[in-house]
């Protein structure tokens, strides 16, 4: 073992993997035993993990190849000598070639082979024991599949497309105002929509919906800003006051689940103060729908779920919710590079006069980012402008914009225009995990694309400089930088507005963004064909650039050319020098750059093509340039992209094996589960090389911020990704399979993401063809592709090796035929590294050639050559074995085509003309068809090839497919091109298996973007010995089938069927044909269908007269047809349709083609299995095998499960074990019953009790409703079961690697929604309480399917099949045609495909008739007539139709002749009308069998406008076996809403299944039982008439068997329920996008069978009236807010407003309580509000004319809420907002007792409150709290009010009448007021008594006493004793003689004062500031 390893040692690194691999064929593929051979599998593991070349074993002795190629005889076993054809008939596969580099497509490779072979290598071991790495190896080598370019010819971005926004403004809550009249604004881009006007209300209800149409490209629509504002007072004199605004872009909105935000809140805030925090919610939906989307829109009914705010913001998973504002800084440094955008004239005469030598351009740039822009200043005449100038943004962070877009602009006087654009992505320039950063960028160059650079007046690609589109010349290079800062709004010195400002950025050094290094770019043209002939009459070259070096022609503006600084001790230096070789330190100092090619014409390959001439000689360019030395950015994303572009290949691979484990479930061909773990194994590994690659030069430094993190973040993913991938190999099981793929795929869309470096730094390389001087097409190739490394994961992936590119035209001109177009082909080889690194330029060409160089060059080893001289060169002959092709494109009017194929190979080009060689044929084939069987060879000989003979073989060069159309004037149409690889076999090599002949594929077929079709062709390159040297050819060369003199090889004949006598046939059931439209503006009269398939085919019985029966007499016709075994291999079947016309002229109507046979085949059950029984079934084509019906259950398994039924019944399942038995099947009710009635006497019962609902009550509305109720239940239920999924996925990736971060970000923001959860709840939320548990009434239920119902039931095709009959070119994408404008017809019928005999026991199980075929038991296809009922229940989202926003809906049915236009019932500006309509029409079938349901828009003036239609095929549901006729209800009643509406009974529709079915029974038994087959049912024996009498009854059991019809053996299938169907509403003016949807459903009765009752009284329910009487007693606590100007006292004027909401016109007040100093208010005031209620829909009705304009009024349903405000009345001014709190009177907080205990918790819902309902309390009486924000944005206490609610039916207001206000009757006693609440002058005296004495009554008397004794001191002194002896005496003297008058004008100056300062008392405190200027 020791000399083994030594010797293996030497080996070169390539033969020392395929010594590895031929080690473990070797070896059996065991699992190694002892320590050497663990060491020899694990370097297998990890060579064929790594391995690109498997094959080559040159240095293997011969003996050894014997044994383990597998391309060697005794390896291939008895497969020699087999042609293509007969290995295309066995379905083998061949090896694999040696080298697949880079292949798209997965290996064809049968598993059950494979597996087969590793267990008979590996000593029997089980399939699942075998190692991994021994199937990889065994994979990697025995699979030869060929690689298939994957090369798209037209670009695909820039192209306008429809797109729909459609946006519905529910309601809003918590608006920050008082007093306020809302309107919301919906902007998307510059279009505006309002909603009406709400008036005082901060929560107001709109439910108005919006939709924008656009036209644009994706690009553009995605960056479009949606704008949600609310709107203060918006009126025709005034704009209104923003209260607040929310935004996002569209792209945020697409990128959801379903393309939608559903019942989300938009928070709002004030760009115009920052600080302000929320303004308040919106609740709104919003949706994005783009062609072909369909939205799954979430049912709307009966909207009763409470709103948790905080849990549904409208914001995009992981933004956290409370956003904060940030400053994003856009640093704009300098540019480079610039284009000409001016004439010339002026400047050369400026040159000529003055001297004077200007730049030709005048830049700025312009930054958009969150609908807002701003730009720098302008440089005039400066190709490379200096800026430093810093744009800045204000906007909330995480923004919900994911781009921002960069431009530089040309200043010009009369039109700015776009240089370039560079866009930058926010989520690529940031990381918002819990160790990630903020968006940061450069400082960096980004590279600018767009038109080419010569100038033009007008541009024709000037779209491209705006970014749209992919740019094909380098504009500009720009130097930027980004940074985010994040804002303390607190601080007082912030800005708080979010304008955009522009100031001066700091400069930063040049050096900044790396060091120059010169860098060198190789090329060599060794291919130039394929030119097209619009080229070929002049001279051709090609030039290659990169940035402007190498643009000879418009690279005006060239940047100088820097030399490099050396700097010492450079870390970098050292990897590059060291394989640098010694002389060439200075070599090409003085290297002029040639960038194109010698001027060339061109030759003719065809009529088509041209090509250069090259031969031998190659021509070479080479480029100089310099950059900044960045390639450590590229070199990393090499890396991942190296990792991903492994995990594609071997994740494709797993796809393949999981399609073939779908179309074969039972058989044990297919081990997936094997491949995933290889893929994971390699993924671990690939990440692990990433980590130990990708931490080099650290520390250099011109890394920037975002190189750091950038870097750091990579790695922790890599690292987490690795893990995941470990431990998720591990968990890889057959049954999970499907999961972890998925897993996979998120894995390589993560790899991808993080593969997109987004500093610029090398620009991309374009390679032009010129003509002329003149610029015709190009490539573009990324230059990171082309990066050279010594390292192999970090090379680029295109770099040193030959590249097929295919030249395009740019800009529109690429779109539509012209981009089909190849312009031309080029083999390529390129090479880009640094200078240093120049002698590996050429290591990658392939060998055998010589150096051309120029004369300054000669001598110099790396002086790159001119030109290549090869002197190798081997001889090929190409065999393109071209079969057939399916599914072409349709290329003339009859909607077929005349398909030939041109292959080109190299220089050469040869033809399949669309003439057919159809051996064993019986039928005559068609020319016109879109599935040619060419069945031709083409042989392209003497090809010459340069270069080494292994490496051809390795990788040979490309071959082109085209098809066209043969026309008979003209030129031929191209209908698509496809690409492939050939396989190789070199002289010395046996042709033999299993690597040749080679194996049929198919090759997919593309016109442009769109696939148009396969080709199923084999190719072969077969080298010519004599080419060698060596004579004639070997003997080995000799087992080549040589070609005859007829062109075609001499293969083996076609060998037939080896396992039966005949082949497979292939009965046809011939139905008829509908709906067939003229042809050449003649009716169809006599069709006939023309059934063709491999050369076979049989032709239907002619229909003598269309109109009268358009079906056929004779309904099955069979013919044999020869098949491959492999069904992948299968050739398509064609139907045709053709009219009989006069003296026998056929004419074509319409065609179909059916491209797969494969679900039209039956499959015997392999009887050897040991359940084999369960594995009977037959595919849709042959259901009818077992009549018709999908064998659900087979006979073997007796398991009865039962889905849970509604409270009405409940199941009991007892099953019984043997197949052979009884299987019963007990439904019982008595049980449970008793048991609640036990449960409900003892009081033990924890649940609530069901309602038993009053009968007479109900009606179908509540069936349905309660239907929705658990359909959306269902829904919830659904979701959190996908949730808790993905959560464990999650939690079982990370096992062993620790919480990563996703999983604490995710915990955090949930924590931090539960704990914002609670604050700043409006007091509306006092609805969003979570109310107790529902009782659920018992109500039968209905099925409610949210989409089509063929959609649920396989589009009723279970027998009977309908092609669509096309006719007419295939529309191009930009004609917008579509499909549908081709249908012409449809042709009904049915096949089947199986081998003859089958085997007896199949037979009998499956109760097949020979005489009758496959199509056993189908009912009569004679004429019949049908009533057909419609019943359409409602729409929902309907398109607006008038300039309103609005639609006036009706419901328009037509059906054959009848035309039913329901146009008087229309329904006035509603957009989600309810009709609750029945149309009853009958009908004969087949003629009239296709309804059509359509709603249009009522007009006054003009024809009515199509909203949209839809078609309902109502024949297939006729004749299906799920019996779509009339819907089975879930429970049988003979009276009362749930009566059974079929003419049938349950026991006569099971009767007449089990006849049909030839099944036993039914047999009825006693105490309800009935017996089925071998299924045993019971259940209740009895029903109730209307009387309440108990009659005996069998209808019980009888649907209880139905309701479960598909567990009976055989024939069971589900029987269609009782339902009602939702369906999208389609215009033709608007195609793929839906214009709203229709809940209808449709019963069907046959008129000779009896008469169905009436129809079922689904018109819509009448709202009931009530009336709500309000009683507002009393206030308290309410807030003081007016002052007195004199005394400071608070008080309020307080007053109660009330309304319901919707009716704000008409509020109601009561009366003033003055002066209110306490806060406590008396009132006794009664409101009366009449109202209309739905109570289903738990929503008020009102009518009214939105403007007096209108015609006529419109409906309107809001939620029930009262609204309960408190103000303080002013006189002089607007009266003062205080509080408010809005009730939902289906679920509001019991009031409070008593003032006291009413909290403000009681409306924020911090406490536990008991909800009640006004419509079951009826009366309520309590304290409510009342309140309103302050100003930090809070909610405050401003209130409370004690309010009776009591509510009563218009009958018992009527009977029982009361007056408004204290008004008669029942008039209220006046409220007990305080004395001081009359107004002053009223009662002045009593006033001041109050006021003076109550309030001041302490300082008057201190003030009386203070007088007393200045009265006693100013006495006499003589009399100074008096007044103590007599003080009466005294007192008179002062007062009547000598103060008398002073004490007069005192008293009366104090009485005026004290009148003055009552006066302004009693005015509000601010008034009197007013008054007095204060």
């Amino acid at each position: 073992m020791q000399a083994l390893s030594s010797a293996i040692s030497t080996l070169p690194p390539l033969l020392l993997r395929r010594f590895w691999l031929e080690q473990a064929v070797m070896k059996g593929l065991r699992e190694p035993g002892n320590h050497q051979d663990r060491e020899v599998f694990s370097n297998l593991t990890l060579y064929s993990l790594q391995s690109k070349d498997l094959g080559i074993l040159d240095t293997i002795p011969k003996p050894l190849q014997a044994k383990a190629d597998p391309r060697s005889a005794d390896f291939a076993g008895s497969r020699a000598g087999r042609s293509v054809f007969s290995a295309m008939k066995l379905g083998k596969t061949r090896s694999h070639k040696e080298e697949p580099q880079r292949q798209d497509e997965p290996a064809v490779l049968e598993m059950e082979d494979l597996d087969h072979l590793a267990i008979r290598l590996g000593d029997g071991l089980d399939p699942d024991s075998v190692s991994l790495a021994s199937v990889t190896a065994l994979t990697s080598n025995v699979s030869n599949k060929r690689s298939k370019p994957d090369i798209k010819m037209e670009p695909s971005a820039g192209r306008p497309m429809d797109y729909q926004v459609s946006i519905t403004v529910i309601e809003a809550r918590q608006l920050v105002g008082l007093n306020m009249d809302p309107v919301v604004c919906v902007e998307v881009g510059d279009d505006k929509k309002y909603t009406s006007m709400k008036e005082s209300t901060n929560c107001p209800y709109y439910n108005e919906y919006f939709v924008f149409d656009f036209h644009v490209s994706p690009d553009v629509m995605f960056d479009k800003i949606i704008k949600i504002s609310v709107i203060h007072s918006k009126n025709l004199l005034r704009s209104g006051t923003l209260v607040g605004s929310f935004k996002m872009d569209v792209g945020t909105v697409y990128s959801q689940p379903e393309h939608q935000f559903h019942h989300k809140w938009a928070i709002l805030s004030d760009p115009d103060d920052i600080s302000a925090g929320l303004k308040g919610y919106v609740k709104c939906d919003v949706a994005v729908v783009g062609k072909g989307d369909n939205i799954k829109t979430p049912h709307k009914a009966n909207e009763t779920d409470e709103d948790d705010i905080e849990g549904n913001l409208l914001l995009p998973e992981g933004v956290p919710a409370e956003r904060q504002w940030a400053r994003f800084y856009v640093k704009i440094y300098r540019a480079e590079g610039l284009p000409r955008m001016n004439t010339s004239l002026m400047a050369n005469v400026k040159k000529a006069f003055i001297g004077e030598n200007k730049d030709l351009v005048d830049p700025y740039v312009q930054v958009f980012f969150a609908g807002q822009k701003g730009k720098t200043s302008v440089q005039k005449s400066s190709y490379e402008p200096l800026w430093n100038e810093q744009v800045v943004f204000t906007d909330l962070f995480p923004p919900l914009c994911k781009r921002m877009k960069v431009q530089i602009r040309d200043s010009d006087k009369v039109n700015d225009v776009a240089i370039g654009t560079h866009f930058i992505d926010l989520r690529k320039i940031s990381n918002d995990g819990d160790k990630g950063f903020l968006p940061t960028l450069g400082p960096a160059w980004v590279n600018m694309y767009g038109s080419t650079r010569n100038y033009t007046l007008l541009d024709e690609h000037q779209d491209l400089n705006e970014g749209l589109g992919e740019g094909v010349s380098f504009r500009a290079r720009l130097m930027l930088g980004l940074a985010v800062e994040i804002l303390d709004t607190s601080n007082p010195e912030l800005t708080s507005s979010t304008e955009v400002q522009v100031e001066q950025a700091t400069p930063v050094s040049e050096s900044c963004t790396g060091r120059m290094e010169e860098f060198f770019l190789f090329g060599a043209f060794l291919e130039a064909s394929m030119i097209d002939r619009k080229n070929g009459d002049k001279p051709v070259t090609f030039e290659v650039t990169i940035g402007n070096y190498g643009n000879e022609v418009d690279g005006m503006s060239r940047p100088q050319r820097p030399r490099p600084r050396k700097e010492p001790g450079d870390e970098e230096e050292v990897d590059l020098i060291q394989n640098s070789s010694d002389d060439e330190g200075d070599e090409g100092g003085d290297l002029a750059s040639v960038s194109s090619t010698p001027p060339m014409r061109p030759q003719i390959t065809d009529r088509n093509y041209f090509h250069l001439p090259y031969l031998e000689r190659k021509p070479c360019i080479y480029i100089k340039s310099w950059w900044p030395d960045q390639r450590r950015r590229l070199y990393n994303a090499n890396i991942m992209d190296h990792i991903a572009d492994k995990l594609v290949r071997a994740r494709r691979e797993v796809e393949e094996g999981l399609n073939d484990v779908q179309e074969m479930i039972k058989t044990e061909k297919s081990y997936p589960e094997r491949r995933l773990r290889g893929v994971l194994e390699e993924l671990s590994c690939g990440c692990h090389r990433f980590l130990s690659l990708s931490d080099k030069d650290q520390g250099h430094s011109s890394r920037t911020k975002l190189d750091r993190e950038r870097l750091k973040s990579c790695m922790r993913e890599l690292e987490s990704m690795g893990q995941q991938a470990k431990s998720l190999r591990a968990q890889v099981k057959r049954h999970t399979v499907r999961d972890k793929l998925r897993l996979c795929q998120n894995f390589l869309q993560k790899l991808r993401f993080l593969a997109d470096e987004p500093q610029h730094s090398i620009p991309d390389v374009f390679i032009w063809m010129m003509s002329n001087n003149k610029r015709i097409a190009y490539a573009r190739v990324p230059s990171k592709d082309l990066l050279f490394s010594i390292v192999e994961e970090e090379l680029g992936k295109d770099c040193a090796k030959v590249k097929t590119l295919f030249l395009k035209l740019p800009g529109k001109r690429g779109f539509g035929s012209a981009g089909w177009t190849v312009q031309a082909k080029l083999e390529l080889y390129l090479w880009l590294g640094l200078s240093k690194q120049r002698k590996d330029f050429l290591c990658g060409l392939p060998c055998g050639f010589e150096e051309v160089k120029a004369a300054q060059g000669l001598g110099l080893h790396s002086f790159p050559p001119i030109s290549l001289v090869y002197t190798k060169k081997q001889v090929f002959q190409l065999r393109a074995h071209m079969y057939q092709a399916r599914s072409l494109f349709a290329a003339d009017s009859s909607g077929l085509s005349d398909p030939f194929a041109r292959v080109f190979f190299i220089n050469q080009s040869h033809g399949v003309r669309h003439l057919f060689s159809a051996p064993h044929s019986m039928v005559q084939v068609l020319n016109e068809t879109l599935c040619p069987t060419w069945d031709q060879m083409l042989v392209f000989d003497n090809l010459e090839l340069y270069g080494e003979a292994h490496e051809l073989r390795d990788d040979p060069p490309i071959i082109v497919i085209e098809i066209y159309d043969q026309d008979t004037m003209g030129k031929a149409d191209f209908m698509g091109r496809t690409f492939a690889k050939p396989l190789v076999k070199m002289a010395d090599e046996a042709y033999c298996p299993p690597r040749f002949p080679p194996q049929l594929e198919y090759y997919q077929i593309y016109r442009g973007n769109a696939t148009a079709g396969d080709l199923l062709a084999a190719f072969e390159l077969l080298q010519d010995a004599n080419s060698l040297g060596k004579g004639p050819a070997t003997v080995i060369y000799d087992l080549v089938p040589q070609i005859g003199p007829s062109g075609k090889a001499d293969l083996p004949p076609i060998n037939g069927p080896v396992d039966m006598d005949r082949g497979p046939i292939m009965p046809v059931l011939f139905w008829g044909l509908r709906d067939l439209k003229r042809v050449n503006l003649a009716q169809v009269d006599r069709p006939r269908v023309d059934i063709e398939c491999a050369g076979k085919g049989v032709q239907s019985s002619l229909i003598h007269n269309y109109k009268k029966n358009p079906n056929f007499n004779t309904l099955v016709k069979w013919f044999e047809v020869d098949l491959p075994e492999n069904e992948l291999l299968h050739p398509p079947l064609n139907i045709r349709v053709v009219d009989c016309r006069a003296f026998g002229r056929y004419t074509l109507v319409g065609s179909h083609a059916v491209s797969s046979l494969r679900r039209f085949i039956y499959r015997p059950p392999d009887r050897s299995a040991a359940n084999w029984n369960t594995t009977v079934r037959l595919l849709r084509g042959c259901h009818v095998l077992c009549n018709g019906a999908p064998s659900s259950r087979p006979t073997g398994e007796v398991v009865v499960s039962m889905e849970p039924e509604v409270p009405v019944k409940k199941l009991e399942t007892m099953v019984k074990l043997d197949a052979t038995s009884d299987a019963v099947v007990k439904v019982d009710v008595a049980e449970e019953e008793k048991e609640k009635k036990k449960k409900k006497k003892k009081g033990t019962s924890d649940e609530a009790e069901e309602e038993e609902p009053d009968e007479s009550m109900l009606d179908w509305w509540s069936k349905y409703f309660a239907s929705i109720d658990t359909m959306k239940e269902q829904l919830r239920q659904h979701e959190s079961s996908g949730t808790d999924l993905e959560e464990k996925e999650e939690v079982d990736t990370t096992e062993g690697s620790g919480p990563k971060g996703p999983m604490k970000s995710k915990e955090k923001s949930r924590a931090a929604k539960e704990e914002k959860k609670k604050k700043n709840q409006s007091p509306s939320s006092v609805q969003g309480l979570e109310a107790p548990e529902k009782k659920k009434a018992k109500i039968d239920e209905l099925k409610v399917y949210p989409k089509e119902l063929e959609s649920e039931f396989d589009n009723f095709e279970d027998w009977l099949h309908t092609f669509n009959l096309l006719r007419g070119k295939t529309g191009d994408d930009e004609d917008g045609s579509t499909e549908e404008e081709r249908i012409v017809g449809r042709f009904k019928g049915s096949l089947c495909v199986y081998k003859v005999p089958l085997p007896e026991d199949v037979a009998r199980e499956a109760g097949y008739d020979p005489t009758y075929g496959m199509f056993q038991g189908i009912p009569s296809n004679d004429p019949i007539n049908v009533l057909v009922r419609v019943y359409v229940v409602r729409a929902t989202d309907l398109h607006p139709a008038d300039i309103n926003g609005k639609a006036d809906p009706y419901i328009a049915i037509k059906l054959g002749k009848t035309d039913i236009r329901d146009k008087e019932n229309y329904i006035s500006k509603q957009l989600n009308p309810v009709f609750g309509k029945s149309f009853d029409i009958e009908a004969s079938f087949p003629m009239e069998s296709m309804l059509t349901v359509a709603v249009y828009d009522w007009d006054l003036v003009g024809t009515d406008d199509l909203i949209g239609e839809t078609k309902i095929d109502l024949e297939n549901r006729f004749y299906s076996k799920h019996r779509a006729t009339c819907g089975i209800a879930q429970t049988y009643s003979i009276h009362g809403y749930n009566i059974w509406r079929d003419p049938m009974k349950p026991s006569q529709i099971l009767t007449r299944l089990c006849k049909e079915g030839k099944v036993d029974g039914p047999h009825f038994g006693p105490h309800g039982r009935v017996k089925v087959a071998n299924r045993v049912f019971t259940g209740p024996s009895e029903i109730e008439d209307e009387n309440g009498q108990k009659k005996p009854t069998d209808e019980h059991v009888a649907l209880s068997a139905l309701r479960h019809w598909e567990d009976i053996p055989r024939v069971g299938c589900h029987l269609v329920p009782e339902h009602v169907e939702t369906r999208p509403l389609l215009n033709p003016d608007k195609p793929g996008i839906e214009q709203g949807r229709l809940e209808l459903w449709v019963d069907m009765f046959p008129m000779d069978m009896p008469a169905p009752g009436t129809p079922l009284d689904i018109s819509p329910r009448k709202p009931k009236k009530y009336e709500l009487r309000v009683i507002v007693w009393n206030t308290d606590e309410v807030v003081l807010e007016d002052d007195d100007f004199f005394t400071g006292e608070k008080s309020s004027d307080i007053f109660v407003r009330g309304w319901l909401k919707g009716q704000q016109e008409d509020k109601q007040d009561t009366d003033v309580h003055y002066h209110s100093l306490t806060g406590e208010g008396n009132f006794n005031w009664r409101y009366l509000f009449p109202f209309d209620y739905l109570a289903a829909e738990e929503k008020i009705v009102m009518s009214k004319k939105e403007s007096m304009f209108s015609w006529d009024e419109t409906e309107y349903k809001i939620p029930a809420r009262l609204t309960l405000q408190i103000w303080d009345a002013d006189h002089f001014s607007a009266d003062d907002f205080l509080g408010a709190i809005e009730l939902d009177l289906n679920r509001f907080p019991r009031g409070a007792k008593t003032a006291k205990q009413c909290t403000m918790e009681m409306a924020t819902g911090e406490v536990d409150v008991p909800l009640v309902s006004i419509f079951k309390q009826k009366r309520v009486k309590g304290w409510w709290p009342l309140l309103a924000r302050n100003e930090n944005d809070e909610f405050e206490l401003t209130g409370k009010v004690e309010a009776e609610l009591h509510l009563l039916t218009a009958e018992e207001a009527e009977k029982n009448p009361v007056g408004l206000a204290r008004n008669e009757p029942d008039p209220l006693e006046k409220p007990n007021r305080p004395d001081t609440s009359f107004i002053w002058f009223l009662n002045p005296l009593k006033s001041a008594r109050y006021f003076l004495w109550h309030t001041y009554r302490w300082l008057l008397l201190r003030l009386l006493l203070l007088l007393l004794l200045l009265l006693l001191l100013a006495l006499r002194p003589d009399t100074a004793f008096v007044w103590f002896l007599n003080p009466l005496k005294s007192i008179k003297y002062l007062i009547c003689t000598r103060y008398k008058w002073l004490i007069i004008k005192i008293v009366l100056a104090l009485l005026g004062l004290l009148m003055l300062g009552l006066f302004l008392y009693s005015l509000p405190g601010y008034m009197v500031k007013k008054l007095l200027g204060a």
